[in-house]
């Protein structure tokens, strides 16, 4: 990575994106028919995670300004990294008051930080985007998102091995058929092509399947969190590990730990491999 390179993705440090839109009742239809038996519902209110649904930032692309990989080409709000491959790779949610539905959310989007670092797959990138939503002029969730560019195929790193299922104090198996890869895609206006084209997922980006996203997963470990502590955590972080891939079931749990009284979640897939882990402070 040259200095002029590096010079130039931090000219996007301090960008910044406003966007309004309304949890509508449609909206919540859509997310407890896929999300369903998984979620925490209270009346009124949005369920965790549901704010990942509202008005994607995708959404302001046309189709001839979307990259061969189904996103938006880079240079636009995100930096033009030129690494090719993009996932979210975790974040933190702090959830102030809850979102009601029906009611107009302003969220401002900004990006702080862009850097570099080197792992098992070579040259890695990872871009932190902060996000506040407000309703009614007070801020209901501060977020942060970590994305991470890494190279092609030719330099993934070989599968990590497996370990024995995890325990905890409450643990179910989510199925993951093509059509809940579909539908989450649909309601967060994701065009990545790893989660619905299975030639693209296989002989281009070099997984086994397809991918399960991961706010699909941060979605069901927030809900899992909020139904075992009966309350939507006030701090919900999570980082993933490993590529989901659909088509089997897989597992999350979620235990109390002490001395802080947090909740530890996590995904693990049918062949022992942890896809992500989550802690929540409520």
């Amino acid at each position: 990575m040259s200095d002029n390179e590096l010079g130039q993705l931090q000219q996007w440090l301090g960008r910044k994106e406003v966007c309004e839109a309304v949890i509508t009742p449609q909206m919540l239809d859509a997310y407890r028919a896929t999300l369903s038996p998984h979620l925490w519902e209270e009346n009124g209110i949005a369920p965790p995670g549901l704010h990942w649904c509202l008005a994607p930032t995708t959404i302001s692309a046309y189709m001839d300004e979307l990259g061969e990989d189904g996103h938006p080409r880079r240079g636009g709000f995100l930096p033009p990294v030129l690494l090719p491959r993009r996932m979210w790779a975790g974040g933190e949610v702090q959830t102030l008051a809850p979102l009601p539905i029906g009611e107009a959310v302003r969220r401002e989007s900004t990006i702080t930080d862009i850097r570099f670092k080197d792992g098992r797959s070579g040259k890695l990138c990872f871009v932190t985007v902060e996000h506040e939503l407000s309703c009614k002029g007070k801020v209901a969730i501060r977020e942060r998102q970590d994305i991470v560019y890494r190279a092609a195929q030719s330099d993934s790193p070989a599968p990590s091995a497996g370990e024995p299922l995890r325990h905890g104090d409450r643990q179910e198996w989510v199925e993951t058929p093509a059509t809940l890869l579909l539908r989450y895609s649909a309601m967060t206006f994701n065009a990545h092509r790893i989660h619905y084209d299975l030639p693209y997922a296989t002989e281009v980006e070099g997984y086994k399947g397809l991918v399960v996203h991961g706010p699909l997963q941060a979605s069901l470990l927030f809900n899992l969190a909020a139904r075992h502590a009966q309350r939507i955590p006030a701090r919900f972080a999570y980082r993933g590990l490993t590529p989901l891939i659909s088509g089997q079931p897989f597992r999350m749990g979620v235990s109390w730990q002490a001395p802080n009284d947090s909740l530890q979640a996590w995904t693990q897939d049918a062949e022992g491999k942890l896809n992500m882990e989550a802690t929540a402070t409520c």
